[in-house]
């Protein structure tokens, strides 16, 4: 079986963590490996890099909204554990388009799909959705698209 190059770095990270008793990295890092490890396991396949990106971004968006929560419930030092894993997530994640790329890609979906209504959302979001993945926050993204469908 061949490890993806990802899978690899986030293995290599791990090491280095372990190497340099950082705790704080290290747990994060034990948490991403398994829950790659528990999905390869329950399907019985080797993700991809594309796959633990859509891993991580879960992982991101569960750490997201616990930070909410535990800011609504006072409790700020849960909150910056959470902040801190998501800045180590953070670092598996391709890079970021900007605003403007984004706008020019949903510009040319709803052109290439004829959109011109809600209706039209989910064509538009079927064909931004690949493109985008892991690359923007598809909540941003959906928000941008009903604005300019509206």
């Amino acid at each position: 079986m061949t490890d993806s190059a990802l899978k690899t770095r986030i293995n290599d990270d791990v090491k280095t963590a372990m190497r340099s008793k950082d705790k704080e990295r290290l747990g994060t890092l034990r948490l991403l490996t398994a829950a790659i490890k528990q999905i390869e396991v329950d399907k019985r396949v080797e993700l991809d890099d594309d796959q633990i990106v859509a891993v991580v971004e879960k992982m991101l968006k569960q750490r997201k909204d616990s930070i909410e929560q535990f800011e609504k419930a006072g409790r700020t030092e849960l909150a910056e554990i959470e902040i801190k894993e998501v800045s180590i997530l953070k670092e598996f994640m391709p890079e970021q388009l900007s605003d403007a790329d984004v706008d020019a890609l949903i510009d040319e979906a709803i052109a290439s799909t004829g959109a011109e209504a809600m209706k039209d959302m989910g064509k538009v979001m079927g064909m931004l959705k690949a493109k985008l993945a892991g690359k923007a926050d598809m909540g941003a993204v959906s928000g941008k698209i009903k604005a300019k469908l509206s």
